[in-house]
């Protein structure tokens, strides 16, 4: 009886070991593939997203601001062929954003 227990333990011991060794070879894995990874990407800027409702609503307004904006200038290419103008508005538009801003915030 004493034997056969001391198997057992012996069996349960050696599955263990082989447990632990395969944990600790994934965790290795990890730690490697997390360390290339920022290798790889620590240059990128990371995302600086605020979350909530009030940071959502801004989110949309300067996006709604944006899009404004590009439309405006884009419809001032198509009609326009001269560089002049095409810059004008461009000048014009960068310097209306803040304007433009507060009107869509108040719709």
């Amino acid at each position: 009886m004493s034997k056969e227990r001391a198997q057992r333990r012996a069996e349960r011991e050696r599955e263990a070991a082989a447990k632990a060794a395969a944990r600790a070879r994934e965790s290795e894995r990890r730690a490697r593939t997390a360390a290339r990874r920022r290798t790889l990407t620590g240059w990128l800027p990371r995302p600086h997203v605020m979350p909530g409702t009030l940071a959502a609503r801004r989110r949309r307004e300067v996006a709604a601001t944006i899009a404004v904006l590009v439309a405006l200038n884009l419809l001032v290419w198509i009609v326009r062929p001269d560089w002049q103008a095409r810059l004008a508005a461009l000048v014009v538009s960068i310097l209306v954003a803040p304007i433009l801003h507060l009107f869509i915030r108040r719709a």
